[in-house]
């Protein structure tokens, strides 16, 4: 891409960018930014493109998630462990039951700008910008809090960094090792079928590890077992973000966008002639696209090409969200389409965003069974189309939150408020988050059964 350059994306049509009302201390920010230290490095991203790889090709499986839009104000180490903790135990589950390698990739560390159906929002007769997320503006309804100030992107660089710093940590300090399976569950999470079930995976891996070391092979020096690779990931909205993030990687020459290893453009954000997609298309790092029911094939053809020209495995993943009712309307014409040009994706499944409702109380909120639904559909029409779903994106937290309703703990819609947290939107908590782990096992381990089964044939 010869003619690409980390600003190219201002020439084109873009929305979803906030209006900062003093450009001259946007642009200084952005050029301070752009001398800062890379978040991650542009190795890691492409060992994370390998690995994607061979989801693309079925011989693994993506797991994504974490905040629906990480805050300033819940910026705390506590909140970063157990997310990482859930993500963890999840990856257990599905490891464990589909002897399938999981790929490991949070919405953490950079998750904090957010789009909006509107842009403004009135209450009580007073009409405001609409909060956009943390890097951009303020939750609070007043007007101070809403104008959009440049200074919030230094403060998500920073926090940013320290919560990759701990991660890095967690997943090559100790704290993944897996001979520690058992102190992973959450207390709260411990007294819920779910834990319990996860008890009983725990119990097995740690018999498993016994019977090795009685074998003479000593777990403590098998380095796979004493850490894991994970990944951070974030919606690419805000774009001078994005811009002054952007490095050449003395390896290879190429541009990597070095606030996150993987990068997605959201529904309302993938014209492909919009300055979103051009600025994605142009980076070395694994990115990604969420589609939708408004997702026309031809313009999903023309969006692969424009994002993965050369077909590369692991390049790109199609993030699914449609809502539990529109599954099987929608997604079969996608996966054929994609299927007979021979272009090589990544399906994940977001179950999230298509089954946001309003509570009676007025709150948002997602029925776990509507999730689950969603899920479920989208592995039996993978199934019947003959492609591979390879990957979930979740919007969950490891607090003992009251946002979803329903799943084993029974969360009620007249309990939504009792601990109603979240900036954004509604997201699992730790004991909906493992229940979801082992559906989607059972799911994933039918799917890979089958594909035994062919290949066989």
């Amino acid at each position: 891409m010869s003619d690409w350059r980390p600003d190219s994306w201002r020439s084109r049509p873009v929305v979803q960018v906030p209006d900062y009302p003093d450009s001259e201390r946007l642009g200084q920010v952005e050029r301070e930014l752009s001398s800062y230290p890379p978040l991650v490095f542009a190795g890691e991203a492409r060992r994370l493109k390998a690995q994607l790889a061979q989801v693309a090709n079925g011989k693994a499986f993506l797991l994504q998630g974490g905040d629906c839009a990480e805050s300033f104000a819940e910026f705390h180490p506590n909140n970063i462990r157990d997310t990482f903790r859930v993500l963890l135990q999840m990856a257990v589950v599905l490891t464990f039951a589909a002897s399938c390698p999981v790929v490991k990739l949070g919405r953490m560390a950079g998750q904090f700008a957010k789009p909006r159906s509107a842009g403004t929002e009135t209450i009580d007769g007073v009409e405001l910008p609409s909060y956009r997320g943390d890097i951009i503006n303020g939750m609070e309804f007043e007007e101070g809090a809403r104008l959009p100030d440049p200074a919030r992107m230094l403060k998500a660089y920073s926090q940013a960094a320290a919560t990759l710093n701990l991660l890095r940590a967690f997943a090559q300090g100790g704290y993944a090792n897996l001979m520690s399976v058992h102190q992973w569950n959450l207390d709260f999470v411990s007294q819920s079928g779910a834990g319990e079930r996860y008890k009983a995976i725990a119990d097995q891996i740690g018999n498993a590890l016994a019977f090795m070391e009685a074998c003479g092979i000593h777990p403590a020096e098998i380095p796979q077992l004493q850490g894991t690779d994970f990944y951070t990931s974030h919606e690419a909205l805000l774009l001078g973000y994005e811009q002054a993030m952007t490095r050449i990687d003395s390896t290879s020459g190429r541009w990597y966008d070095t606030s996150a290893h993987f990068l997605w453009v959201g529904d309302r954000t993938r014209q492909v002639d919009g300055a979103h997609v051009e600025f994605l298309s142009g980076i070395g790092n694994p990115i990604a696209s969420k589609v939708g029911p408004s997702t026309d094939p031809d313009d999903l053809i023309r969006l692969i090409d424009k994002l993965n020209p050369s077909n590369e495995a692991g390049r790109l993943t199609l993030i699914t969200r449609f809502g539990a009712d529109k599954v099987e309307e929608y997604l079969p014409r996608l996966l054929r389409r994609v299927k007979s040009e021979g272009r090589t994706v990544v399906w994940s499944c977001d179950p999230m965003h298509g089954n946001t409702v309003k509570a009676a109380g007025g709150l948002k909120t997602r029925p776990f069974d509507r999730v689950l639904k969603e899920v479920k559909q989208v592995f039996s029409v993978h199934r019947a189309e003959g492609t591979y779903a390879g990957g979930i994106h979740l919007e969950l937290t490891g607090q003992n939150v009251t946002e979803c309703t329903g799943g084993a703990v029974a969360i009620t819609e007249e309990g939504l408020a009792s601990r109603y947290h979240t900036h954004c939107d509604p997201r699992l908590n730790a004991s909906q988050s493992i229940e979801l782990a082992f559906q989607l096992a059972e799911a994933l381990k039918e799917e890979r059964d089958a594909m035994a089964a062919s290949a066989a044939a």
